[in-house]
């Protein structure tokens, strides 16, 4: 109840202060984190420009893989679309203005960065996020990760036998008049 009082007591301050468009924002912000996130699908998958998106993985490229994985690259670029559904249960809009992001694998960060595209999902909407990540899987392989990598990539690839635990988090950005703001904290989808 507390907490309740204190962002209408913001609200009102705000409202008092800058006007009905920054008590929008407000809301909008305040129902951005209050909605529901839930992984949909991978899409658009490529490791070192190998197209993995098709759900069907052939010899050659089961070859591939393992060469690269085990042997000397340079670079193993990986790149991926997190597709990610964003529900919004509250009675007004939710909106952001971008955000940053962690997508970790079986407790090992594989990769962080940052989303610059507003975001505005009406009372009761749904909407799918596409989310473009990127991360060289060289990095990865060195180390305590490596065998963590190699099985996550086998799963992504369909071809690994041991299932992972795939996490993201989220902290979205806002703007209230001019000033932009971030969350405080990452949301786990």
């Amino acid at each position: 109840m507390r907490k309740i009082l204190s962002i209408f007591a913001a609200v009102a301050v705000m409202a008092a202060t800058v006007g009905c468009d920054a008590v929008r924002q407000v809301a909008g912000a305040y129902n951005f984190v209050n909605c529901e996130y839930e992984y949909n699908s991978l899409s658009n998958l490529t490791v070192a420009g190998i197209d993995l998106s098709k759900g069907e993985i052939g010899p050659m490229q089961v070859i591939q893989l393992t060469s690269l994985l085990t042997g000397k690259s340079q670079s193993i670029p990986l790149a991926m679309t997190v597709n990610v559904d964003i529900t919004n249960p509250n009675l007004t809009e939710a909106m952001m203005e971008g955000m940053q992001y962690i997508l970790s694998i079986d407790g090992i960060q594989f990769t962080s960065g940052e989303l610059e595209k507003p975001l505005n999902i009406p009372a009761g909407g749904k909407q799918t996020m596409p989310m473009k990540i990127g991360v060289d899987l060289k990095t990865l392989l060195t180390g305590d990760t490596a065998d963590t990598t190699v099985k996550a990539i086998k799963n992504i690839a369909g071809i690994g036998n041991e299932a992972s635990k795939v996490t993201l988090q989220l902290k979205p950005s806002f703007k209230f008049g001019n000033t932009p703001w971030t969350a405080p904290t990452y949301i786990p989808v």
